[in-house]
C-alpha cells in the first residue's frame, strides 16, 4: 500500500500536544479529523490495539503541550491517491494554527521517525516587554550573561548521558542523545537557544534552557552546571521554563532517500 508523508506546521498553543489523546484536542487528532472530512471513504489502516481505523498516522516528533513547530512529519499509509493538489482542500478544513506544507509520496519502507537523522529546536526568550511575542517566546525580564549562557551550551555539546534533563515516568531504553550543535543567538528581539541531536528526552530542551538561565543569571556557576550533567539525577535541573517559547524548526532525512523539501 502506498506510503506518504505530510509536512505539517503548527501553533501549538490550543493543543495538548502532538500526538493523539483521549478527550482532548491534539495536532494528530485535528489532521485525522481533516482527512476523514476530505475522505469520507475512508483510508485503510488500524490503531494501536489493532480495531479499523481509516486514519493511522505515524508522527515523527513528539511535541508537548503549547510547543509549536515549523516543521513535523507524519506518514500515513493509504490507496486513495492524495495528490499535491489536495493540499487546498485540506488546509481549507484544518483550524488556521495547523497547515500541512507538502505531501509526498515514499517508499514503503521509509518511517518519518526512525530514519530521521537529527531534530532541531530553538527556544526564544525577550526581555523587555512586547505586545506580539508573549505566546511564542518566554518573558524573561533579568539580566543575563550571555557569555555564560553561551559557554553553558558548548559544555552539552561535549556529553552525551542527559538523564538529569529528563523528567520522570518517560519510558524509553537509553538516555544518550548525540548533540550536534548547541549555541545561543541573537534573533530581532529575542535571545534564542539552538539545539540539534539525534533523538531528544520528554522536557530536554526546556530543562537544558531553564538550569542555563541560572547560570546567566549567576544563580549557578559552570561547574555547578556540569556536576548537574553528570548526576543523572533529574531533580537537580531547572524544568520551569513554559513550552510556548519551544519551537521544533527542523526534521533532517538522508539526503536523496525522500523527495523532501528539507534536503
Amino acid at each position: 500500500m502506498p506510503r506518504y508523508f505530510l509536512e505539517l506546521a503548527y501553533k501549538g498553543t490550543q493543543y495538548s500536544g502532538f500526538q493523539v489523546q483521549h478527550h482532548t484536542a491534539t495536532i494528530q487528532s485535528e489532521v485525522e479529523k481533516a482527512l476523514k472530512t476530505l475522505f469520507p471513504s475512508g483510508l485503510a489502516g488500524v490503531d494501536g490495539q489493532g480495531n479499523p481505523n481509516p486514519f493511522t498516522l505515524t508522527g515523527s516528533s513528539r511535541t508537548d503541550a503549547g510547543v509549536h513547530a515549523l516543521q513535523n512529519f507524519f506518514h500515513l499509509d493509504t490507496a486513495i491517491p492524495i495528490p499535491q493538489q489536495r493540499l487546498y482542500n485540506l488546509n481549507a478544513i484544518l483550524p488556521p494554527d495547523i497547515v500541512v506544507k507538502h505531501i509526498y509520496p515514499v517508499k514503503m519502507d521509509a518511517h518519518c521517525r526512525f530514519d530521521a537523522l537529527s531534530r532541531t529546536y530553538r527556544y526564544y526568550i525577550y526581555q523587555s516587554k512586547s505586545p506580539f511575542l508573549n505566546d511564542s517566546a518566554y518573558y524573561f525580564p533579568f539580566k543575563l550573561d550571555e557569555s555564560l549562557l553561551q559557554q553553558a551550551a558548548g559544555i552539552i555539546s561535549q556529553h552525551t548521558d542527559f538523564t538529569s534533563f529528563s523528567k520522570r515516568n518517560t519510558q524509553v531504553k537509553t538516555f544518550q542523545c548525540n548533540i550536534l550543535q548547541s549555541f545561543w543567538q541573537k534573533e530581532d528581539e529575542c535571545l534564542v537557544y539552538q539545539v540539534e541531536a539525534n533523538r531528544f528526552l520528554r522536557g530536554m530542551v526546556r530543562g537544558l534552557v531553564g538550569t542555563m538561565l541560572k547560570v546567566g543569571r549567576g544563580v549557578w556557576s559552570l561547574q555547578d552546571f556540569e556536576k548537574i550533567l553528570k548526576a543523572k539525577d533529574c531533580t537537580k535541573a531547572d524544568f520551569s521554563t513554559p513550552p510556548h517559547g519551544l519551537f521544533l524548526v527542523a526534521v533532517k532525512y538522508p539526503p536523496g532517500q525522500f523527495n523532501l523539501s528539507n534536503e
